[in-house]
């Protein structure tokens, strides 16, 4: 793992990582609080060499540094326990808790052992301490009797009580909670990132879908209850985002200009209508006659975002109960046009692969020099793969980090399998790691809503009308209740949730 991996996986869980810091560092803290101070008593003996016609002084000497280890395990033993118990001031502990209290150590090179007692009590810890002085050099007095050589243990040191506690280490347990809580944090970034398949970058989509990313587009906050561009954003980030993806369709093929443009994605809620009507409102911005048409016959949301009607609309021309001028809507004063979705039909599918639908989508590319044409998500229905036939091209709609690079690739394979011509991708909801600005020289205004720090989630499930009096809204050209806002008989369909 490169430092730019590293870095990556840091700045997507950095909460992580300062959530596990913070818990560890706390828990370690109040485990400290809750420990109860010990205090710790010392006495310290001092082994004689055994004397003898038959060993000299130097020997002596090494033969009781070799049995200090003997009595470094006699201090926690059961024979030194026994003659603990009971005696004045141990109060009430039995053998065990006796050994576990007592810690032996000795200096090397030397003669001299310590026992170390600690205890929540002083008192009690000093009595210990005072008990062991006088039962130990008896015991191993005991144990040596009979033997031509024996050593003989005299308290040169003790027993004394320290004035102040030796445990809990509170700064020593606080670092180390700080760094578990920090190797865990970096542990769960790392594993996310490694488990992660959602797409983020530009090569996982063109390695997904072999097509080029034509855009990436970052929603801000005011994207959630503002989903088209309007006139106070026109010179926004956001809005040039969108610009971007137009200049890249309209060079896409010099020599075969596209003019019909499918915008799908691979499920729901990944921001295709709020590409598909951003798109059309800039290509409408460049001057071209544009026709947003709404076929998404399942869940329409371009109308509800446009603040249009879409009562009567695309179902009702195929079906014959009105002529397509009857329902047409012009939005604004721009060069934007709308057929909203109608009535919603029990057969989508079936109605946008019709040979009515094909002959509407001939007659309105002679009146339109761009079309572009919002479809249900490819992945769970069939609609848009058979939409995509009416058009030069489709358009792939993938929102960062929640499209998964294997239902990308299956998106790309379904496309394949009808010979559609994939445009490109669109990244949307990108959550930008790095603040990016496009007005650095002056070129662009920012609103203060643009901030890309502010990246939201843009749920597509939510319709929220345009703002009221950004655009004005016209009734159809040919009236008979498809009028934006209009007081027609045809009553608004029920919208499925």
């Amino acid at each position: 793992m490169d430092l730019r991996t590293f870095g990556r996986a840091i700045r997507r869980s950095w909460w992580a990582v300062i959530a596990l810091v913070v818990l560890g560092t706390g828990f370690a803290l109040y485990v400290s609080e809750r420990i109860a101070p010990t205090y710790a008593a010392k006495v310290t003996f001092f082994v004689v060499p055994p004397s003898g016609s038959d060993t000299n002084p130097f020997q002596a000497q090494q033969l009781a540094q070799m049995q200090v280890n003997s009595y470094l395990g006699l201090l926690t033993s059961d024979g030194l326990a026994k003659r603990l118990v009971g005696q004045p001031g141990v109060g009430d502990l039995t053998e065990s808790q006796i050994e576990g209290r007592i810690s032996p150590s000795a200096k090397a090179n030397t003669v001299l052992v310590t026992a170390t007692v600690t205890d929540t009590s002083p008192p009690r810890a000093f009595a210990l301490a005072r008990a062991i002085g006088a039962q130990f050099p008896p015991l191993v007095q005991g144990l040596a009797s009979g033997a031509s050589t024996s050593t003989v243990l005299h308290v040169v040191s003790g027993p004394t009580l320290g004035k102040f506690p030796v445990g809990p280490h509170k700064t020593l347990n606080v670092g180390l909670g700080f760094l578990v809580g920090l190797a865990l944090g970096l542990t769960f970034a790392f594993l996310r990132l490694l488990l992660d398949t959602s797409v983020r970058t530009a090569d996982q989509i063109e390695a997904a879908t072999g097509a080029a990313v034509i855009g990436s587009i970052g929603y801000v906050k005011a994207a959630r209850r503002q989903p088209v561009i309007l006139e106070d954003q026109a010179r926004s980030i956001r809005a040039e985002a969108f610009r971007q993806v137009r200049t890249n369709l309209q060079f896409a093929n010099v020599d075969r200009p596209v003019r019909s443009i499918v915008v799908t994605s691979s499920f729901a809620a990944e921001g295709k209508s709020t590409v598909a009507t951003n798109l059309a409102i800039v290509f409408a911005e460049a001057g071209d006659r544009v026709l947003l048409v709404e076929a998404d016959l399942r869940r329409p949301r371009v109308a509800d975002y446009l603040g249009l009607e879409r009562a009567v609309g695309l179902t009702n021309v195929l079906a014959g109960q009105v002529a397509i001028d009857e329902v047409l809507q012009q939005w604004g004063t721009s060069n934007l046009t709308v057929l909203a979705s109608g009535s919603i039909p029990p057969n989508p599918s079936e109605l946008l692969g019709s040979d009515n639908i094909r002959d509407l989508f001939a007659n309105l590319r002679e009146r339109f020099e761009v079309i572009i044409i919002d479809t249900p998500p490819l992945l769970p229905v069939t609609d848009a793969a058979v939409a995509s036939v009416l058009a030069d091209g489709v358009v792939v709609v993938v929102r960062h980090g929640k499209t998964s690079t294997a239902n990308l690739e299956q998106t790309a394979k379904t496309l394949r399998s009808v010979d559609a011509r994939v445009l490109g991708v669109v990244l949307n909801m990108r959550k930008s790691e790095v603040k990016r600005r496009y007005d650095g020289y002056g070129y662009y205004e920012t609103s203060p809503s643009d901030t890309p720090t502010e990246i939201v989630e843009d749920i597509e499930g939510e319709s929220r009308p345009a703002r009221p009096g950004s655009r004005p809204r016209q009734r159809s050209r040919h009236g008979a209740g498809a009028g934006a806002g209009g007081s027609g008989n045809a009553k608004p369909a029920e919208q499925k949730s």
